[in-house]
This record gives C-alpha cells, sequence and structure tokens, in this order.
C-alpha cells in the first residue's frame, strides 16, 4: 500500500511512471524512505505522523527560502501521510568520517566536513529564525519545562530504571527542577534542531545538507553544539572538538557577541542534559525496542558521561551522585575494563636480545635508535642514563633524537586510538640501542610520558638493562 501510494504521487507530480522503487534502511524513527527512480530519481517518505509531516514540509520549504541547504519537497499527499523529496545521495557525514571515528585520526578531508557543518550552524539558529511561524512546530513550539522535564523523566524512566538501580525519585526530581532553571537562563529566539549530529547531515558533492529537522523548535543554541559535538558514536577527540568549538564561535559572532567564558560554563549544563537525553532514547530504543543500533551506542553514551562527571556540577548534588553510581555499575565497568588499554614500554640493549612479549600478541613496534649519535662514545657519559640530565642535554641540543620520536610518535599515537577504539587490552613498544643506557632509555621514557599524557592509559615501563620499572596508572 505505501509503494502503490507513493508511486501514484511521483506520477502525479512528473508526470510518468516510476522505473523502480527500493526501500532504503530506516533510521530511529517511524519514517519510512523510499528511491523512487524513472524521469526522475526521488525519495519518497512515508509518515505515520501527519502533524510531524507537516512541521518538516514547512520547515523545508522555510529554510530553502532562506539559502539554506535543505532538500526540495516536491510534493506531498492531501493528507500529508506521504511526500516526494530531493534526493541528497546516499552518504551520511557519519559515514563519510567512517575512519576518523574508528581510529580517532581524523584526516584533512574528515576535519574540513565537519568544520563546514559547525559553521552553518549559526545559520540555520539565527537566519532559519528569521519570520519562522514556531506555532507550526511539533510536538512542542519551544524549549521549555516541560519538554525538559519529559527528556530527563524519559532517561529516568527508560534508561536509569532498565539498570535495576535504586534511588530516591524525589531528590533526583528536585535535580531535575534546578537543571530546568540552569537550561532557561539561556532562551532565545533562535531555531533549536534538536537533533543536531552527523546522521542528519547528507554529504553531496562535497557539502553539507540537512534533513530530519522536523523536531526543532525555538530554543538556546547550546543544544545543537552538544548534540553535535558530544554525539556518541562521534567519538571526537579533545583537540578536534576544541577546534570545532573555535570554528562554531566565529561563525557565531555574525550573529551576536560572545562571552566565551559564560558559553563554555553553559554549553557544559546542555551537553550533560543532551547525554542524559540521549541514553533514555537508547533505553527506550534498545532495551524495549530491541533494536541493536541502540544498545551498541551505551557504551560510547557511558564514555561521555563519565568525562562530564570529571568536573563536578554542584548545582546537581543527587543526581551527580547517582549518574556517578550509574557509570560505576558492573555492566558498564565490565565493558570499559574490556577496552581498557595497557601499553608495555621497554628499553633494552640488542645485544642481549629483543624482549619477549608475554601477551602473545607478537611484540608490536620495536624501534631501533642505533642510527642516532651515541653519548656512550664519550667516557664521561658512561655513567649516566638516558634519565640523568647531562644524557638528555646531550641528545636533545644534538637534535636527531627529537626527530627520531616525532615519527615514533605518529606511528604509536595512531595505533592508541585505534586500539582504544577496538578495544585491545595490550600494545608493546620497544626502544633498543647498542647498551640500553642512554638512547634507548631516553626514548622508551619520553614515549611513556608523552602516552600518559595524551591518552590517559595506563603504562608499564621497563627499562630492562637498568633493572628499573615504572607504572603510569590510567586516567581514562
Amino acid at each position: 500500500m505505501v509503494t502503490e501510494a507513493l508511486k501514484r504521487l511521483y506520477y502525479t507530480y512528473t508526470g510518468h511512471e516510476a522505473n523502480e522503487i527500493t526501500e532504503l534502511p530506516s533510521s530511529g524513527s517511524n519514517r519510512r524512505y523510499f528511491r523512487l527512480t524513472g524521469i526522475k530519481t526521488l525519495i519518497g517518505v512515508s509518515g505515520t505522523s501527519q502533524e510531524e509531516n507537516s512541521s518538516f514540509i514547512y520547515m523545508a520549504d522555510h529554510f530553502r527560502k532562506k539559502g539554506l541547504p535543505v532538500p526540495d519537497v516536491c510534493c506531498w499527499s492531501e493528507n500529508k501521510t506521504y511526500y516526494l523529496q530531493e534526493d541528497l545521495g546516499d552518504t551520511l557525514l557519519f559515514n563519510a568520517i567512517e575512519k576518523g571515528r574508528k581510529s580517532s585520526v581524523f584526516d584533512e578531508c574528515e576535519r574540513s566536513l565537519l568544520r563546514k557543518t559547525i559553521t552553518i550552524l549559526p545559520s540555520i539558529q539565527f537566519a532559519g529564525a528569521e519570520g519562522f511561524d514556531f506555532s507550526k512546530c511539533y510536538p512542542q513550539p519551544e524549549f521549555n519545562k516541560r519538554s525538559i522535564l519529559w527528556d530527563l523523566n524519559y532517561f529516568k524512566y527508560c534508561f536509569l530504571k532498565a539498570t535495576g538501580m535504586e534511588f530516591q525519585e524525589d531528590r533526583l526530581e528536585d535535580d531535575f527542577l534546578k537543571m530546568s532553571d540552569v537550561l532557561l537562563r539561556s532562551s532565545s529566539a533562535t531555531f533549536m534542531y534538536r537533533d543536531f549530529q552527523s546522521r542528519n547531515v547528507m554529504i553531496k558533492e562535497g557539502e553539507p545538507w540537512f534533513i530530519d529537522f522536523q523536531g526543532g523548535r525555538k530554543g538556546p543554541v547550546y543544544y545543537d553544539v552538544a548534540s553535535f559535538l558530544w554525539q556518541a558514536k562521534a567519538k571526537f577527540p579533545e583537540d578536534l572538538r576544541n577546534e570545532l568549538l573555535n570554528d562554531y564561535i566565529q561563525a557565531l559572532r555574525k550573529y551576536i557577541p560572545v562571552d566565551e567564558k559564560y558559553f563554555f560554563s553553559q554549553l557544559r549544563h546542555f551537553v550533560l542534559f543532551r547525554t542524559l537525553q540521549v541514553l533514555g532514547a537508547y533505553g527506550f530504543r534498545g532495551y524495549f525496542e530491541k533494536k541493536p543500533h541502540f544498545i551498541q551506542s551505551v557504551p560510547f553514551a557511558i564514555d561521555n558521561l563519565r568525562q562530564l562527571l570529571r568536573e563536578d556540577y554542584p548545582e546537581y548534588p543527587y543526581l551527580s551522585s547517582v549518574l556517578r553510581e550509574l557509570t560505576n555499575l558492573k555492566q558498564f565497568s565490565d565493558d570499559l575494563q574490556k577496552r581498557t588499554l595497557e601499553v608495555k614500554i621497554v628499553s633494552f640493549a640488542y645485544k642481549k636480545g629483543i624482549p619477549n612479549d608475554p601477551t602473545g600478541n607478537g611484540g608490536g613496534f620495536v624501534f631501533d635508535c642505533r642510527a642516532i649519535n651515541n653519548p656512550g662514545k664519550y667516557e664521561r657519559y658512561n655513567h649516566f642514563t638516558g634519565l640523568d640530565e647531562p644524557v638528555i642535554n646531550f641528545l636533545e641540543n644534538d637534535g636527531e633524537i627529537t626527530e627520531f620520536l616525532e615519527h615514533a610518535y605518529t606511528m604509536v599515537d595512531a595505533s592508541v586510538k585505534r586500539y582504544l577504539d577496538r578495544g585491545f587490552t595490550n600494545l608493546m613498544v620497544c626502544f633498543g640501542c647498542t647498551g640500553g643506557q642512554h638512547r634507548s632509555v631516553y626514548s622508551a621514557q619520553h614515549l611513556a610520558e608523552h602516552l600518559s599524557s595524551k591518552f590517559g592509559v595506563k603504562i608499564h615501563l621497563t627499562h630492562r638493562e637498568q633493572n628499573i620499572e615504572q607504572i603510569f596508572d590510567a586516567t581514562i
């Protein structure tokens, strides 16, 4: 029935029969999408909510008139159950940045797409709001206390209770009310996309186009920034997130002055709120509707929550304690344990053999430091190691070891990011030189400090020939 209705609509619009109609993969909503080919290729949409369809049709028309990159809705059925829209292709931004998501190393092409996307957001929020009739929004015309509490209770009932945790609902509700007050102090007459994330951005001819904005309403700008940059499975590293935040703020300044200190202080509340809202959605779609995609996303959102709770939220003391208990639940801490990486770093002398890898993974990286200028040639360094200042000064003033380590860092960093993403638990890196005293010791020590600082993973450092061991505890 759905396909026949869309075919009729296609014929009404084009005057020709559709040659073929193919259903496309479904999203998290109850809408169904089809590609109709013929004299023109169009996307047919079947939505069970006429009100939601009406909102999308109105918004798409309004945004196009403002010059924003959204699909053209060509025609719709009388009751707006079905409509046809422009075909933007098959490439989601989420898929276009897949290599970066999986490795945590985003190349320039991926970064460019993300920058283009985030810098268009202020135009959607401000230019999109000009002359916009917010009464057309569904189900709510604006971001208000009712919608905030609805989302927070969505989290409570669909996720928190599903874990089996015990908590005091009255105290939790008190903090929910406090959060709504904090979020609403940022009210503005801007358009809030509400589900602004990489799955709702299409890439066509290298440019971002925006879809699935029908849940939008009047609301503060922070919500969309939090949705995009803290999307659970996007896994943006901190340096990229900061870069994109800066790009967004520069684009935002075309519309309003920005107090960055206030902006960031307010943003973190929206990041927490959005994370809870997302967990509620994952709970409902995953635990109740049994959709595996959403269950698989839960650990990433829990990790986001752990990161957020590193800095206290004094406004919500009871909620914070509940969330900390939540992140430490066995089903989530076990998952974290599975994905905890330990890097074993060893300095050694080649004449005594390359160290064995006790994990059985084959030894990982082995870097040969013997081509670097050797302080061991000089008698005055014989009683020192690569941990001592005279040797450190010699190596750093000479400069060869600095360039050598830059290359080593690049290779090892890429592996650490991939290992973390794939849940691997062991990586071994060895540095060898003639005597295992100067160059290899310096290199191993500096790599350990570098990885600990950059990734917070557990490091087991061994200077084998010096009988020195050091543990850097994980901070992730």
